[in-house]
């Protein structure tokens, strides 16, 4: 008995959609049968394929008679048409899977989706709090939570907000620099002259200020950091170089600091999920939004590229942007 949409897979049509050529039917059948892909699956290349065949009709070709010159004139109508590049990217697979069939059966000279790919997605913007969303969690103290976590889990947002840290920076901050740290590549805080002294990608190093709000997070949590301890846990933490640390006095892991900070944006009622890019990227915008400075903020994040921090003008031209239609009586549009 059929599985209900198996149709699909043998060609057959609906009154208003003309029938698959044999060639793209005996494909169908070969994926379900020979290759034995699941029926939805079939039913979303039967989909794609009978596309193929409107597209060929409307170009006043046969779909084994395409050319690249073709292909590439379809991908261009998707794409104008709204089509994301991801969706054409899937549809040209399925397109190059059924010619390179063909050509197995020596139905076509060769693949004309080969070398045709679909346009480049757009890199999606980084995900930024607003300022004021940023404050609000900086400054946000849990009622009731333990006094040790809230001290460190206070001193760990301050310090990615304040700095814009990896987390893989945050977790390799040690409490004092010596041969040892520099030869394990960890970085420290400098507390005297306010400066966090990381290791970023690429083996490179790099001192980032510390604000004030950090610095005096940081403190309260240096002050509780090993009373808050007690036993075999207190004593692993006296041994641990790390500048923060669990419960069991071991350095804190980067998936515990992902944790940490998502119940901490919750807790603090901030619509958007934190986690510490969020934060790295808030600063970046912040501090974009504030100077303007570019190559400053290339510094401070120690990216290789200065294109890698021109993303933020994007986002900072973006929070303009919306400022601009929401704000300017002749930019609101109208409904």
């Amino acid at each position: 008995m059929e599985q209900p949409g198996s149709e699909a897979c043998h060609g057959t049509s609906s009154p208003d959609t003309p029938a698959l050529p044999l060639a793209v039917q005996a494909y169908l059948e070969h994926v379900r049968v020979q290759k034995r892909l699941a029926e939805r699956t079939c039913v979303l290349y039967a989909k794609d394929l009978a596309r193929l065949c409107g597209m060929a009709r409307a170009a006043g070709q046969e779909p084994l008679a395409l050319q690249p010159a073709h292909i590439r004139r379809f991908v261009a109508q998707m794409h104008s048409a709204g089509r994301n590049p991801r969706g054409i990217a899937l549809i040209l697979s399925v397109w190059r899977s059924f010619f390179r069939w063909a050509a197995q059966q020596s139905l076509v000279p060769f693949n004309p989706v080969e070398g045709v790919r679909a346009p480049k997605a757009p890199k999606p913007l980084p995900k930024a709090l607003g300022v004021d969303d940023a404050v609000r969690l900086a400054a946000f103290r849990g009622a009731g939570d333990d006094p040790w976590i809230e001290a460190r889990d206070a001193a760990i947002t301050e310090l990615l907000y304040s700095c814009g840290l990896r987390v893989s920076e945050l977790v390799g901050l040690d409490l004092a620099p010596d041969g040892h740290v520099r030869q394990q590549g960890r970085g420290w805080i400098d507390m005297e002259a306010a400066d966090a002294h990381v290791l970023g990608k690429g083996g490179k190093r790099r001192a980032v200020p510390v604000g004030s709000d950090a610095l005096q997070a940081l403190r309260r949590w240096l002050a509780v950091r090993d009373a808050g301890l007690t036993g075999a846990a207190a004593q692993a933490a006296r041994q641990e170089p790390a500048l923060f640390v669990g419960r069991r006095g071991e350095r804190l892991g980067a998936q515990s600091v992902w944790a940490r900070l998502r119940q901490r944006g919750q807790q603090a009622g901030l619509a958007t999920g934190v986690h510490p890019h969020v934060l790295r990227h808030s600063f970046a915008s912040h501090m974009l939004q504030s100077s303007g400075e570019l190559r400053a903020v290339q510094e401070l994040l120690g990216h290789a590229s200065i294109s890698t921090t021109q993303i933020y003008t994007r986002l900072d031209f973006q929070h303009l942007a919306q400022a601009y239609e929401s704000a300017h009586p002749r930019a609101r549009r109208k409904k």
